[in-house]
């Protein structure tokens, strides 16, 4: 797997959020969320339609879920961690960078 964007999905605040590869193999890996791995297109989904709440203590990371109906184990959303930051490219130009951390599974009532 590369470490390249896997995709960039729009939230409902037109941020545009991406995945990349390393990011979602970590996510995945047998000590983290392996249950996630058939779900990446509903990971997509919840950036895209969820709720989105920001850390208290950390500004800059945000948290979007979002409830799906079918998913293992009585569970009922799917939460993904997502950092906001700026950072210089290599001229020197301020870009600002959104991209998931992580993704996990919640039960919520």
């Amino acid at each position: 797997m590369s470490k390249g964007k896997l995709w960039t999905q729009q939230d409902r605040y037109k941020n545009d959020i991406y995945l990349t590869a390393e990011r979602w193999k970590h996510i995945v890996d047998p000590e983290n969320h392996p249950e996630l791995e058939p779900y990446l297109d509903r990971v997509r989904e919840t950036i895209k339609r969820g709720r989105r709440k920001q850390d208290p203590i950390r500004p800059n990371a945000y948290t979007y879920s979002l409830a799906f109906k079918d998913l293992p184990d009585d569970k009922t959303h799917i939460v993904v961690a997502v950092i906001f930051r700026l950072t210089k490219d290599v001229q020197g130009e301020e870009q600002n960078e959104k991209f998931v951390t992580t993704a996990y599974f919640k039960e919520r009532d």
